[in-house]
């Protein structure tokens, strides 16, 4: 009851409306992303008290994850990089001229994954926490092997060329200092590089500027007034039947993902699109605006932020960038995260989840009202429109660092991503390569100390061994799919290049 009458506070409800509008509306902006949010509204928390500053914390940070699918739905960009699966299949069913129910499927499966999230936390928050806490160096390498293996269900055209494109999101990704020695690789004498390839500027240019240069090099296309349908479009109860179990499913991967410190929600969304891509009955739909796609992206990636908020209180641990900074918003309000925190604060941690959910709630009535306004970019003439994306990807990605090299590797990923899409390659396992690298490499490396160079002795961890084999199967699935296939039509056709 008081955690009810502290969020019933009139600030209180103010700073829940008013931050899930302000993280919708960076969201929605390429290239400013959550961080970006929390760390604007940062300076006006400390003018606030804690269940204030608290409730603005949230609706920003779980505003700008559900933001960034409104532009990956409407002009191919990922507003966020939490939102990069979700530019697979809602870019092309809105192109197919259903913008509006993908904004609609990104919504509901949004605020369904947000608030199954905050119920798995209220009953489940300590042992999900323990279950956090097994994880070590060898078993987080499982699991990021487990997550890479969604490349065979992302490369649908070509498996090679897949692989090929998640290798070199590997190496990207090792720019910069040696996460065991400190030495410095590949930055040829750039100190810029010396912190690494920043995947802001990297998604964007892969994304962003190479779907302008792309247009560009292609025919004119009409503009989008013929696309656009409607504003905003809900789902039928059907649908939703269809698709709930999906949902759920997708939801608890978030929830679990965002648990296990510094993996993220960019990490969650493609293992969750993986796994429905390789489960679905409309697999074969999938990048052609499937609305599956859209879901179990939407569901996991906003099912972390209530799952990246366990190690953050219950250890003090960021589950990701952006609870990083939260850690420190909140520690700047006398809340010190750990053990204690739930024991001796339990009015606030009860508040928190009920602000969670007020979040959550309000992130479904801002998004259906706002998304008719964010959907009147596709009548915009594709110039100006073209052109819009251009300005704010640059704007956007100059105030993340204030640097000017950050424009230059938006340019030169921006080239790079034509060039890969001239030559047929798949875009999305660059970015998954290199999101999950740095977490291969690390706990590679780790494990490889522990055991004294032993690489066997991996596979003593049963949660590691459980995610090997899982990982096995999924990579020896196309062959299976390709044998079947061969009995069937009694023809060859080459599990590689599908053709």
């Amino acid at each position: 009851m008081t955690a009810l009458m502290m969020l019933a506070a009139p600030a209180a409800l103010m700073a829940v409306m008013g931050g899930t509008l302000f993280g919708i509306l960076v969201g929605a902006l390429p290239g400013l992303g959550s961080v970006l949010g929390i760390t604007v509204i940062l300076p006006f928390t400390y003018m606030l008290d804690q269940t204030t500053s608290i409730a603005l914390l949230l609706g920003t940070y779980c505003g700008s994850v559900y933001g960034g699918s409104i532009s990956a739905i409407l002009i191919n960009t990922p507003g966020t990089p939490q939102s990069a699966a979700t530019v697979l299949d809602g870019y092309p069913m809105a192109r197919s001229g259903r913008p509006a129910l993908a904004l609609g499927w990104a919504t509901v499966s949004s605020t369904f994954g947000g608030l199954l999230a905050c119920g798995v936390l209220i009953v489940a928050a300590p042992a999900l926490a323990r279950f956090g806490l097994r994880f070590g160096p060898i078993e987080y390498f499982a699991l990021g092997l487990f997550a890479l293996s969604c490349i065979v269900s992302v490369a649908r055209e070509s498996l090679l060329k897949g692989v090929l494109a998640g290798l070199f999101g590997l190496f990207l990704a090792t720019v910069g200092q040696d996460p065991v020695t400190g030495a410095m690789r590949f930055d040829y004498g750039f100190f810029e590089l010396s912190a690494g390839v920043s995947l802001v500027p990297l998604l964007v240019g892969l994304f962003a500027v190479s779907e302008v240069l792309w247009r560009i090099a292609g025919p004119a296309e009409p503009g989008g007034a013929s696309i656009m349908k409607a504003g905003f479009e809900l789902p039928s109860l059907a649908e939703l039947r269809l698709r709930f179990w999906l949902m759920v499913k997708s939801a608890l991967i978030g929830t679990g993902i965002g648990t296990l410190p510094g993996i993220g929600a960019t990490a969650a969304s493609l293992v969750s699109y993986a796994d429905a891509k390789r489960t679905s009955p409309r697999r074969d739909n999938f990048g052609r605006g499937e609305p599956d796609g859209i879901v179990a992206s939407e569901s996991a990636n906003n099912a972390v932020t209530a799952g990246a908020l366990v190690p953050t209180l219950s250890l003090g641990v960021p589950g990701d960038p952006v609870t990083a900074v939260m850690l420190g918003a909140l520690t700047i309000q006398n809340i010190t995260p750990g053990p204690r925190l739930f024991s001796e604060n339990g009015d606030l941690v009860t508040y928190l989840f009920l602000a969670l959910i007020a979040v959550n709630l309000a992130m479904f009535v801002l998004g259906a009202l706002l998304a008719p306004a964010f959907s009147r970019l596709l009548k915009l003439p594709e110039p100006l429109l073209m052109a819009s994306v251009v300005v704010l990807v640059t704007v956007g990605t100059y105030s993340v660092n204030s640097s000017a090299f950050d424009l230059g590797i938006v340019l030169l990923a921006g080239l790079v991503g034509f060039v890969l899409r001239w030559l047929a390659f798949p875009l999305a396992p660059v970015v998954i390569g290199f999101v999950l690298s740095p977490m291969i490499e690390g706990s590679l490396r780790q494990g490889m100390i522990l055991t004294g160079d032993n690489i066997w002795a991996f596979g003593a961890s049963p949660i590691a061994a459980v995610l090997f084999v899982l990982t096995g199967l999924f990579l020896l699935w196309p062959l299976y799919g390709w044998w079947r296939g061969r009995q069937r039509s009694g023809t060859g056709v080459h599990p590689v290049s599908g053709d």
